[in-house]
């Protein structure tokens, strides 16, 4: 039995993916830097070992796999590479792993993880399943029918996989870094649909995905009369939300979530049109929609004394202003504070007003400094270019996180795709004092 050793196993992706494949009985281990990521948890709960990058754990008779983030030239790629073994990249093992079950690619600008751990759920009370979220959680059934998936379009990732269905979401101009414009977002979905090979479900409220062609069929979903699965009836509520879902015109069913915003409303559409068209049925979707948590880092909430804390990975405008519409339909009567780190210069620079826009949604807005990445390490503006397009804001640090305490009573929405868990965990630590003195 083969040892299969992941070269960076803490990536969100690679840690999902080393899970999934001991919990199908595989041999599993692998290497990282020596930091804490929360990636990790899970490996450790399992006791799958995790160990410092070494040359050395590279041994013969392992498959090697390798997350995307590490060159060609890294010591452990390199050793695998001497004693012959072959090193696979992270998206082309997962292309062929999917093979053996029918395989459902979550891919958009936004809203891929939330809406891959939905349909996980919702999908896994039908019949076993599989699942890879992009928070890190995986998981892996030695019987399993179908096999969810997050699948990123960052450099065009996810043209190594050809799903049996692809759920689209949205798109949208993002990753500056790499991506041209919204023309080279689309040419990149574009490619994904003619690789898959039942149906795409794509929202059809987005002006983007009406262009999409496919030689299989697309089913549209949104709150346009003119999809095919259309919500209409809309209820919203501090504890939920309600609506009815038609069909082709004709009363499907009615159903509730335990979730917040339009933008769950259309997740929650995209998981019913993949089931119906499986031939799920409705009351399973329902019972397990009724049933559903949520996903780690999208709005996940922390209540300390009359606080309320909500760590989300919002990072780009469009999902900032979800997050904010969210907070506001649980908590309308509440202050919004929104503490947002910005992540990369790039999209920073690129999405400038966009983000003064939407932060300016939430009745104060407090930045944290810019979040680079191992690409792009400093830029050509700084946080206080931010600050001064938004009225009442201020710049925070972790030293200076006390100075929240005057909004008491508050939602505070701490936002970014960063560290920004750390200015959370600062102000955590201000409240519990108080709250114990």
């Amino acid at each position: 039995m083969t040892v299969f050793h992941f070269i960076g196993i803490k990536g969100s992706g690679m840690s999902s993916l080393a899970q999934i494949l001991f919990d199908a009985g595989e041999q599993v281990q692998g290497s990282d830097i020596d930091k804490y990521f929360f990636t990790e948890q899970p490996l450790r709960e399992r006791n799958i070992p995790i160990f410092t990058f070494d040359a050395d754990n590279v041994k013969e008779g392992m498959t090697i796999i390798a997350g995307n983030a590490f060159p060609d030239e890294h010591p452990e790629i390199v050793r695998a590479r001497e004693i012959g073994l072959e090193v696979i990249r992270y998206h082309k093992f997962l292309g062929e792993y999917i093979g053996n079950y029918t395989s459902i690619a979550i891919t958009g600008a936004h809203g891929k993880t939330s809406t891959t751990g939905l349909m996980a759920h919702v999908v896994g009370g039908y019949k076993p399943t599989s699942y890879l979220i992009g928070d890190g959680t995986g998981a892996g059934h030695e019987d399993a029918n179908y096999f969810v998936m997050e699948a990123c379009e960052y450099r065009r990732h996810f043209l190594a996989y050809n799903p049996d269905y692809a759920v689209m979401t949205n798109i949208d101009f993002d990753h500056p870094d790499y991506f041209a414009n919204i023309e080279d977002v689309y040419s990149a979905f574009q490619s994904l649909a003619l690789q898959v090979k039942k149906a795409i479900i794509a929202c059809g409220d987005d002006e983007h995905l009406q262009r999409i062609q496919a030689n299989v069929p697309v089913v549209y979903y949104g709150f346009g009369a003119e999809n095919d699965f259309e919500a209409r009836n809309v209820e919203k509520t501090t504890e939920g939300t309600t609506f009815d879902v038609f069909v082709r015109n004709e009363f499907y069913s009615t159903f509730f979530i335990p979730l917040f915003g339009d933008h769950a409303i259309l997740n929650t559409l995209a998981v019913i049109s993949l089931c119906q068209y499986e031939g799920i049925p409705a009351e399973i979707i329902q019972e397990r929609l009724h049933t559903y948590k949520g996903v780690k880092r999208r709005f996940t909430e922390t209540e300390i004394g009359n606080n309320v804390l909500i760590d989300d990975y919002a990072h780009h405008p469009t999902e900032i202003r979800a997050t904010i519409q969210s907070a506001r339909q649980k908590y309308p009567e509440r202050e919004l504070v929104a503490i947002f780190q910005p992540h990369t210069f790039t999209r920073t620079q690129a999405f400038l007003q966009d983000f003064a826009e939407s932060l300016s949604l939430a009745d104060t807005a407090y930045l944290c400094d810019i979040f680079g990445s191992a690409r792009e390490q400093q830029g050509a503006l700084s946080i206080d270019d931010l600050a001064s397009l938004i009225e009442g804001s201020a710049v925070v640090t972790t030293e200076c996180i006390a100075e929240l305490k005057k909004h008491e009573g508050a939602v505070f929405l701490f936002m970014g795709a960063g560290d920004v868990h750390k200015f959370q965990e600062a102000f955590e630590n201000v409240l519990q004092e108080n709250e114990t003195a």
